[in-house]
């Protein structure tokens, strides 16, 4: 697994880490032992990286992952977890000193640490950026020895580039895929430049860009991939990455003579994204074994070639950005 430098930190990540919101809920039934079998096996593949939240599972990520790490000896990986989405309503005035502290207290709890390597604003209002009382609490709380460092997950373009004004900012989480191309245009080159970290989050598209989904695919009530396509729930585009179902499997079906031979089409996908160099980990779910050890053989993949590059763009100019590049 090739390791990447994680902005200003002591840490070198693998390129692909695992991200953990499958297996704490909101992507159908994922049983205890699968989700431990896959943190395993990721670990044991070589991440080194693991993302979470508080609100996955209303803890139980954070607690298998605190559990899978309990029965492991070595280098510890680096946990990040996010906090931000335990408000009832997304508004600025939620972000206070005591809100902050307390569910940064209770990741502690359910991760089993005295300090937390990476805490996340969950992806917030817009205002906050506008906000530097609220990172200020954030550089208290690492004074304090409560968290080590803090990043942003956004949902906008706009707001990367708006938390990268922040010195404390050592990392900005983002969507970025084969379908969400924008970051590259203008964030990646700015965030290179000051030295912050990309996690690349919803690398496949919520399972769109493994190639397995059909107009005949269907999900369980309390999978999101379900409840969420128009953004019943939460911001739309990380379902599907904002892109209509029918228009995500026509655009499937035009990149998938170009997967070389003996990859998998997710792997393809996460290939894709580690040829910009500004990217700092990818996290890819996965709810099994079996989906951790496909993901991780993405790292050993050939890179692809500029032919192949400019195919996939074209296949996005076309089919996809009209959905989804302004609006993100």
């Amino acid at each position: 697994m090739k390791l990447r430098q994680f902005s200003r930190t002591p840490w070198a990540v693998s390129e692909i880490g695992f991200g953990a919101w499958a297996i704490g809920g909101a992507w159908g039934d994922v049983s205890e032992t699968d989700a431990k079998n896959a943190v395993h096996q990721a670990l044991d593949a070589g991440m080194t990286f693991i993302d979470t939240a508080d609100v996955y599972g209303d803890g139980r990520s954070e607690k298998i992952i605190r559990d899978v790490l309990k029965e492991r000896s070595g280098m510890r990986p680096m946990v990040a977890t996010k906090a931000g989405r335990r408000l009832p309503a997304q508004v600025v005035e939620g972000y206070t000193r005591e809100n902050l502290e307390s569910w940064i207290d209770r990741s502690l709890t359910n991760l089993g640490v005295e300090t937390l390597d990476l805490v996340q604003l969950h992806c917030p209002p817009t205002e906050v950026y506008y906000r530097p009382d609220v990172f200020g609490i954030l550089d208290d709380l690492t004074a304090k020895g409560k968290i080590r460092y803090y990043g942003v997950s956004v949902e906008k373009v706009e707001e990367g580039l708006k938390a990268l004004e922040f010195p404390g900012v050592v990392s900005v989480q983002i969507i970025y895929n084969i379908f969400r191309q924008r970051p590259a245009d203008l964030f990646f080159r700015e965030a290179k430049a000051k030295n912050v970290a990309t996690i690349i989050r919803v690398p496949l598209s919520s399972g769109m860009l493994t190639g397995k989904m059909s107009a005949k695919s269907q999900f369980a009530a309390d999978d999101h991939r379900a409840f969420n396509r128009h953004g019943e729930a939460f911001d739309m585009g990380e379902t599907f990455s904002g892109v209509p179902y029918e228009v995500g499997l026509e655009a499937v079906e035009l990149l998938r003579p170009l997967v070389p031979g003996g990859a998998t089409m997710a792997q393809f996908a996460l290939r894709w994204i580690l040829m910009q160099d500004a990217v700092t980990v990818t996290i890819p779910g996965a709810k099994n074994k079996t989906q951790a050890e496909d993901n991780a053989a993405a790292s050993v993949l050939a890179p692809l070639s500029a032919d192949v590059m400019a195919e996939i763009r074209k296949i996005y100019e076309a089919k996809v950005k009209p959905h989804v590049h302004q609006r993100w």
